[in-house]
């Protein structure tokens, strides 16, 4: 999903509504929500960038798919931006806003790549580990790579590290070009 720089202006201010009126857990369910829904709908995504749908017809089906299953704010937000004529950047509102939630929050976001499934042991280790590092941290993903042939690379925001067996036998193959062993001393 793309996030544009209005979307982002838009999470924005729903966000400092949100804690202003101290709803932001309550605002950040129904966006998360809202985000799997529009990104797990073709369908939503090619009616809310249609020019060719009326908008007052955009605005019921937003009605009749959210109703009852958001809260208020999130409601009355959704028919601003359908008001407004901004209803395809919902999705990326959406994302945007979960994303800047978590910031809000500190929240840090992980990602294992192994070469295999990690086992409860291995993943519960992994996690304490990442405590240590990065505190405050709640989103883990785990994701398999069988060309990593062994080991694991972690990622936490912007850094990186790979203990993958893969690029240890990548630098290996670096160093052993690079040697300027000569034979006969």
């Amino acid at each position: 999903m793309k996030i544009t720089k209005a979307a982002n202006r838009y999470a924005k201010s729903l966000l400092d509504l949100s804690i202003e009126q101290n709803k932001v857990e309550e605002v950040f369910e129904d966006m998360s929500n809202l985000a799997k829904t529009v990104e797990g709908s073709r369908d939503l995504q090619v009616m809310l960038n249609s020019p060719v749908i009326k908008p007052d017809a955009k605005a019921k089906v937003l009605t009749l798919v959210f109703s009852g299953n958001v809260g208020e704010m999130t409601a009355k937000f959704i028919a601003l931006i359908t008001d407004k004529g901004r209803e395809s950047l919902l999705g990326g509102i959406a994302h945007a806003y979960v994303i800047q939630y978590k910031i809000y929050k500190k929240v840090s976001q992980a990602e294992v790549i192994s070469a295999a499934p990690l086992d409860a042991e291995s993943r519960a280790r992994i996690e304490a580990e990442l405590q240590k590092l990065a505190p405050g941290l709640s989103d883990l993903t785990e994701t398999v790579n069988p060309d990593l042939i062994g080991g694991y690379v972690i990622k936490v925001g912007d850094q990186m590290l790979d203990a993958s067996v893969s690029t240890q036998l990548r630098e290996l193959r670096r160093e052993f070009t690079e040697n300027l062993y000569v034979p006969g001393f």
